[in-house]
């Protein structure tokens, strides 16, 4: 007894934690360790809903490349670094597909900001370190103008040599700049060349913002490849400058004081959101291919509100129906079946939101049949636990012999969906099906979520009901459902 009462603190306590983090108005924890006002320790809650269910941006981007200068590959890769970036601005369910050999279409469910989704989506975000070392005073001044840099030169030509190609094969560059250049891009005034890149951003390993006093600036590490290269160059060019480039512009020209082998910072005058847009699309890596934004429209739900409170209400009353099919059928073990079954329902809520998972339609239907399983592996249980009561065992050890007995039964069951539901995730990887892997992830995490409800809370919550009950029970055992 002593054992299940243990149990039964740590379900109380989960249960606690795990319905504080499904309340409406729970966003998470927010820390301030230093007393500044600003918190040290962020950790977000919310919950995210889908396209049909809350409506959404949806965005058509095209390439602003002619046809022929670039691949098919070039294009799922552009559309591969759109969905780590929607996915990095919260959105977990996504849809980004290509469309036709020029054009990618994003939909944003739950999206509020549409400025800022839109550029981070379409920013080609391309980082380039660049040698500034003589210019002396001069570096600063560049800050926030165009500059024109080896790698861009040769970024063009490709371009221009693809385009050249494609169209009967014709050849030459006319100039290393794209016509519709805004601001003509200055070029080293001491050479009259482009500036030397150093790295570029393929050579990144991560980014992330960070502050310091409110000075946002965005730490950096690079990978092995461009730490041989970085840790040389900066010790060669102490107390020279060196500019971070983002997409032709100057960020910042910092002064090299030391060698910098492993990565550095990223200096400018970022505010917070600034400073973390740029880390996420330093993180998500540039796009292959410059995009536009053909048209960006928001939606409405799919399912109207009316339909969402319908689907609501139906939930409700299908999980009243089977509480009482278990009450009334299994007795006392129904009692604890359905305490077991609203401690399942809680921790799904809670883990939908501290994922989080995006709520869609089909998400919702997967968690739905998760509750059938839920209390399949109870009615398992029972109906094992009756047999060995028609068998002669005792109460306890009838109780001990069923659960024993129907977990290899639950547990192989689960494992089999769960294997499904791994399969069903992968082909909801493919672009335009990502409903499906909605519907395989909360499946799959209702189904996990079982195998500690209907064997652990299961028990603690019958053992406890027998150890108050038990006299009644062994003089009428219809209260066992038998």
């Amino acid at each position: 007894m002593s054992r299940q009462a243990g149990w039964l603190i740590v379900i109380i306590i989960l249960c606690l934690f795990c319905g504080w983090v499904s309340l409406p108005e729970t966003d998470g924890i927010h820390w301030d360790t230093d007393g500044d006002g600003t918190p040290d320790i962020n950790f977000n809650i919310r919950q995210s809903l889908g396209l049909d269910l809350v409506g959404g941006l949806r965005v058509l981007l095209t390439a602003e490349l002619p046809p022929g200068s670039f691949t098919v590959d070039d294009l799922r890769q552009a559309a591969n670094n759109v969905a780590r970036r929607v996915n990095a601005l919260g959105v977990t369910e996504p849809t980004v597909q290509v469309q036709g050999s020029n054009r990618i279409l994003v939909e944003l469910p739950g999206i509020s900001n549409r400025e800022e989704a839109i550029d981070t989506i379409q920013q080609t975000a391309a980082l380039e370190f660049v040698d500034f070392s003589g210019l002396g005073s001069q570096a600063q001044q560049l800050e926030g103008h165009k500059v024109l840099t080896t790698q861009q030169v040769l970024i063009e030509q490709q371009r221009q040599a693809n385009a050249a190609a494609a169209e009967n094969g014709q050849n030459g560059v006319e100039s290393a700049l794209p016509e519709t250049q805004e601001e003509a891009p200055v070029v080293n005034p001491l050479t009259g060349q482009p500036f030397e890149t150093v790295l570029t951003g393929a050579d990144l390993q991560a980014a992330v913002a960070q502050t310091n006093l409110g000075q946002w600036f965005i730490s950096f590490e690079l990978t092995p490849a461009g730490a041989q290269i970085f840790g040389p160059y900066t010790e060669s060019r102490l107390n020279q400058p060196m500019a971070l480039v983002l997409d032709g512009v100057v960020l910042s020209a910092p002064v090299i004081r030391a060698r910098l082998d492993t990565g550095g910072v990223i200096e400018g005058d970022f505010d917070e959101q600034e400073a973390k847009q740029l880390a996420l699309q330093l993180r998500s890596g540039a796009l292959p291919i410059p995009l536009r934004v053909e048209s960006a429209e928001t939606v409405g739900a799919t399912l109207g509100q009316e339909s969402v409170n319908l689907s609501i209400r139906a939930g409700i009353i299908g999980v009243i129906v089977v509480l009482l099919f278990m009450l009334i059928y299994y007795r006392v073990p129904g009692i604890a079946a359905d305490l077991a079954l609203l401690v399942f329902i809680l921790m799904n809520f809670a883990v939908f939101k501290l994922v989080p998972i995006t709520l869609t339609l089909p998400a919702i239907t997967g968690f739905l049949i998760s509750i059938g399983t839920a209390v399949d592996g109870n009615i398992l249980i029972f109906e094992r636990i009756k047999e060995e009561m028609r068998a002669g065992s005792e109460l306890d050890a009838a109780l001990e012999a069923g659960f024993y007995r129907a977990w290899h039964s639950i547990r192989d069951s689960n494992f089999s969906t769960i294997i499904i539901c791994g399969i069903l995730f992968m082909f909801g990887q493919t672009p335009g099906a990502s409903v499906v892997a909605g519907f395989a992830v909360t499946l799959a995490i209702g189904l996990i979520i079982n195998l500690f409800t209907a064997v652990v809370v299961t028990r603690t919550f019958l053992h406890i009901l027998v150890s108050l009950l038990r006299q009644p029970l062994r003089q009428r055992a219809w209260l066992l459902g038998a």
